[in-house]
């Protein structure tokens, strides 16, 4: 009899248990949640204070980084050794793709790496399902391609917004000319050209060398670093040319005009390119959509020709 109360109360007691359990366990998890969440500042010694601060901003702006920092940060030392030639091109990337500069080209990889680990589990799911033990193989194989995935859409979208902002930088440079031939400061012309393009990737790349040299940059050194910023063939030759003309004391709104005049031919240049592409690129759809629709009106008439002949 006393074994059976025994067994009785601790068959009862065990729901009890287990519910104490999972309620201090999820208790637990949201505290956890809670203090990653909280973006609070990292507390600054007397040295690295220019990365804490980084750090803090970024921690600021990013859920992701906030939440798995740690992580992050021990992947990004493994990438400074595995992809020591490619961060340069990364970084690049990251600022003309327009992303926040406090981010560094290893985190933002190890930050890619993460996102795929954590897909890995669903992978792992369907191609065990699908394929046995050797979908391990497979699964692997697709956590690498989404890392690579990630990295060629930073690279699309690089290119994609330097082309947005070479399709809009004449009309820039034209108000600079207008300004400045209207008797305003060089400072004060491209403060106002970046407030009314303050909605445009150009307007962004213009006010960071506004933000430059209201930090103690020269007005060459401002243009050098939106130079290394986007590197890119044509802005590279836009802002040589002011350089040059910054030396030689060629007056600028003569440097802007000339320069917004080449861009619009390069433009034109770069659509009669590409409209005399077209007719190349169509040639292949153009053939088979001709042979589909030979077979059309000729397919009818060769089945019953086929149906007719063996009949007979």
């Amino acid at each position: 009899m006393n074994t059976l109360l025994a067994s009785f109360s601790l068959n009862d007691s065990l729901p009890l248990v287990a519910s104490v359990a999972i309620g201090a366990g999820l208790s637990l998890a949201g505290w956890l949640i809670q203090r990653v969440l909280r973006s609070e500042d990292l507390e600054q010694g007397t040295e690295w204070r220019y990365d804490v601060s980084r750090i803090n901003e970024l921690r600021r702006i990013d859920r992701f980084y906030r939440v798995f920092q740690p992580a992050v940060a021990g992947l990004a030392k493994l990438n400074r050794t595995l992809f020591r030639d490619n961060l340069a091109e990364v970084q690049r990337e990251l600022q003309a793709a327009g992303l926040p500069r406090f981010w560094l080209a290893e985190e933002y990889l190890a930050r890619a790496e993460l996102i795929a680990a954590f897909c890995s589990p669903i992978y792992l799911y369907f191609f065990l399902g699908w394929f046995g033990g050797i979908g391990i193989l497979f699964a692997g194989v697709v956590v690498l391609l989404q890392v690579w995935f990630l990295r060629f859409r930073l690279g699309r979208r690089a290119k994609a917004r330097l082309h947005v902002i070479k399709r809009r930088m004449p009309f820039l440079l034209d108000l600079l000319t207008l300004l400045m031939e209207a008797g305003s400061t060089f400072l004060n012309s491209l403060s106002q050209a970046v407030n009314e393009f303050r909605d445009h990737p150009v307007g962004e790349e213009f006010g960071r060398v506004l933000t430059d040299m209201h930090m103690g940059k020269t007005r060459a050194e401002a243009f050098q670093a939106m130079r290394d910023r986007l590197s890119d063939d044509e802005i590279t030759s836009i802002i040589g040319s002011i350089l040059q003309g910054e030396q030689l004391g060629t007056p600028l709104a003569q440097l802007f005009r000339t320069q917004s005049d080449v861009q619009r031919i390069k433009r034109t240049q770069r659509a009669e390119t590409v409209a005399g592409e077209a007719g190349v690129n169509m040639l292949l759809p153009g053939v088979l959509i001709m042979i589909s629709t030979v077979l059309i009106i000729v397919g009818p008439f060769l089945l019953n020709y086929l149906s007719f002949g063996m009949s007979m």
